[in-house]
């Protein structure tokens, strides 16, 4: 019934898949944003390297300071996909998020990127709209 070489094996294994996978960061896991200050160019490039994300930072760049819903996001992915792209802009610093009632506000934080890393998101804006 009980094997104690299979059991010894399959602690072993899940032991070492534990330090191989993705540990998440604190910030990962309250789902706030990060300082500006902690945040390097190389983290904010690859954060805009992806067509859907710029596809974002252009409309809520356009979007009032309220900011968007999420659902007032006009992107060709799921709800899913949507929901990770905008994971990844918030923890890179590129947007910040409200919550109102039921719903969740997402706005670029422009002023805090043009004074951290000048031009960047302007540049990055003006070439996607072009």
């Amino acid at each position: 019934m009980f094997d104690v070489d299979r059991t010894f094996l399959f602690y072993h294994c899940q032991t070492i898949v534990s330090r191989v996978t993705h540990m998440p960061t604190p910030t990962e896991l309250t789902c706030e944003q990060p300082d500006l200050s902690t945040v390097d160019i190389a983290t904010l490039l690859q954060a805009l390297s992806d067509p859907v994300r710029l596809d974002i930072v252009r409309q809520l760049d356009a979007a009032s300071s309220e900011g968007l819903t999420c659902g007032q996001l006009q992107l060709p992915v799921g709800k899913s996909t949507c929901s990770h792209h905008l994971k990844v802009l918030l923890h890179a610093g590129v947007t910040t998020e409200r919550e109102e009632g039921t719903r969740k506000y997402v706005r670029l934080r422009r002023d805090e990127l043009d004074r951290r890393f000048p031009g960047v998101i302007g540049s990055v804006v003006d070439a996607v709209s072009a």
